[in-house]
């Protein structure tokens, strides 16, 4: 519910924001499909089993909805942050994420290919499928993408790849007992879609 709501906050902080950079261009919006493959070294087989009884890996899906402001601009470079919220599912299992980062774009080609890099760091919220206990902790990810222009106010973005990192519900982490500490998941993210620019 925390999530919801924060997602809610940042939604209309962004539209603002965009209301009053309108014509600079600084402000980017997006609404993707993602995908997230979410491994772990030790397999959970407790009655929390975030991945599904005695599985080490699941790949979610769901979308990504975000945006970013760029503050600083020298020459093609540029510096900014970005917000996003993101919310997938897998066999019954369900995976939130928001993070807050720093944004740092640059245009090194002839063509306007823009190739960017972010780091983040928020609240990643997990729930079993079994299970009705949502279990939140701090998350990061690195992200690095493409973007190319289609028109004006309109980037298509080519993909973008993340890696994170997010201790997961599991039967240790939800205090449930179990004979193993299950360690952080790795997550890998994979994106695309379009950018609204304002």
């Amino acid at each position: 519910m925390k999530l919801r709501y924060l997602a809610t906050v940042v939604g209309f902080a962004l539209t603002t924001v965009a209301a009053h950079a309108q014509t600079s261009g600084n402000v980017g919006l997006y609404l993707n499909p993602i995908a997230i493959r979410v491994s772990n070294s030790i397999a959970d087989s407790g009655p929390y089993a975030f991945l599904g009884q005695n599985s080490k890996s699941n790949v979610f899906y769901g979308y990504n909805l975000g945006g970013f402001y760029d503050f600083y601009h020298s020459g093609k470079f540029s510096t900014g942050f970005d917000m996003r919220f993101a919310d997938l599912h897998a066999n019954n299992a369900m995976l939130r994420e928001f993070f807050v980062g720093l944004r740092f774009a640059d245009q090194p080609f002839k063509r306007p290919f823009k190739p960017y890099v972010q780091v983040g760091i928020g609240d990643g919220s997990t729930k079993a499928p079994e299970s009705t206990v949502h279990v939140s902790k701090v998350d990061y990810a690195i992200s690095a993408g493409v973007d190319y222009p289609l028109g004006h106010h309109v980037d298509f973005r080519v993909f973008e790849v993340g890696y994170g990192s997010l201790t997961t519900a599991s039967s240790a982490s939800v205090g449930a007992g179990g004979n193993v500490a299950i360690p952080a998941s790795t997550l890998i993210h994979f994106s695309s879609g379009l950018v609204f620019r304002f």
